[in-house]
């Protein structure tokens, strides 16, 4: 559980100002801008990552706690966070640290965020016993995939993109200006090559130069047990590819829980209505009732009234990111027959002579009853 802790060579017990010293020393040696090494952006977003999430107290003591899991669902709303693109780790840098962003001409960051490719939304449905259990989906995704004639670069095969004359490669263009305050420096995309630094002469003839061509791949996608539809999962960079190589687009798969005839859904709990007749209710008997799980014993004891809710522990839904399991609520309904045969009615007026008049219930009955229906 201490991978974040090691990524960034700091004890379990640092300080913030200690995560962020440590942070900044590695920034510096990995930031794409400074080393061209082929790890060097890999290792950038790994220790980014491990920042983001170190120097905010409460995903810090998610962290802590549950580890990576905590962060693994992209809940909607929760704030998760799990891995970042080249984009972002650019601005998480340039959100604590722009000054040493500025220092290093920040062309990289322009370029990775001009050429990034889309993000996709898919919607996956599963049924609650998937989400008791977890889910595996393989989706098909139609959509821009790096172009394997030129392998990205957009250029034809047998040439390169060249360096833009304009800019020298930046893919800036600063224009000074003096004012009755002094000399101001403006620092704008260059023209010439829309802020890439490079200038294709000679576009592939497959993706006319984009590095990019439409084509069908296949996503594998595991769903946590647990999920509900305010839930969402990120996978980075398996959206739409970049354009000439730029980082690729995330795909965002919505969950949708298909209705559940059996269950009512209330958190982690499930909720089953389970209906008995009057001689059931009175006499009592061993239920027999559905879970996610497979079907289990309920025993009902005599004299049971309607609304009264059995227990059933640990046969719910499993607690997303936390461990352990909700409850199977069994919600006993009393069920009265609108049709009767005559020997039915002849044995009801027998047995109605002998029950009396039904006891008094006072206001905690009525208490018990709007609570047991959510009411």
């Amino acid at each position: 559980m201490s991978e974040f802790y090691d990524l960034l060579g700091v004890a379990r017990d640092a300080s913030e100002a200690d995560i962020k010293k440590a942070y900044r020393r590695l920034a510096m040696e990995y930031h794409p801008d400074r080393n061209n090494a082929p790890a060097a952006e890999a290792k950038f977003k790994e220790i980014t990552e491990a920042y983001e999430i170190l120097r905010d107290p409460q995903k810090r003591a998610a962290y802590d706690r549950y580890g990576k899991a905590a962060f693994g669902a992209g809940r909607g709303g929760a704030g998760g966070f799990s891995h970042v693109d080249l984009a972002e780790a650019l601005n998480i840098f340039m959100r604590d640290f722009g000054g040493f962003d500025s220092m290093f001409g920040g062309a990289v960051r322009a370029q990775a965020e001009s050429r990034r490719g889309q993000d996709i939304r898919v919607t996956v449905k599963v049924s609650l016993d998937e989400v008791a259990t977890g889910a595996k989906r393989t989706i098909k995704l139609k959509t821009l995939e790096r172009c394997t004639v030129c392998d990205g670069q957009g250029a034809r095969k047998g040439t390169k993109p060249h360096s833009c004359g304009t800019c020298g490669g930046s893919g800036e263009v600063r224009r000074a200006a003096r004012s009755l305050f002094g000399q101001f420096v403006s620092v704008a995309p260059c023209p010439s090559c829309n802020g890439e630094g490079t200038v294709i002469a000679h576009p592939c003839e497959e993706c006319r130069g984009d590095g990019r061509i439409r084509a069908e791949r296949s996503v594998a996608v595991e769903i946590p047990a647990g999920v509900s539809e305010q839930n969402y999962l990120t996978l980075r960079g398996q959206g739409a590819a970049g354009a000439r190589n730029g980082p690729s687009g995330d795909l965002l798969v919505m969950i949708e829980v298909k209705d559940d005839e059996r269950f009512e859904r209330d958190g982690d709990n499930l909720i089953h209505d389970l209906p008995l007749s009057f001689s059931q209710a009175a006499l009592g008997l061993t239920a027999t009732v559905p879970t996610p799980y497979g079907d289990e014993k309920v025993v009902v004891p005599p004299g049971t009234q309607t609304g009264t809710v059995f227990r059933v522990k640990g046969k719910g839904l499993p607690r997303l990111g936390q461990g352990g399991k909700g409850d199977l609520n069994v919600r006993v309904h009393v069920w009265t027959p609108e049709m009767l045969t005559e020997e039915q009615i002849r044995l009801f007026k027998e047995v109605g002579l002998l029950e009396g008049a039904p006891p008094k219930r006072g206001e905690s009955f009525w208490a018990r009853i709007r609570e047991a229906l959510g009411a």
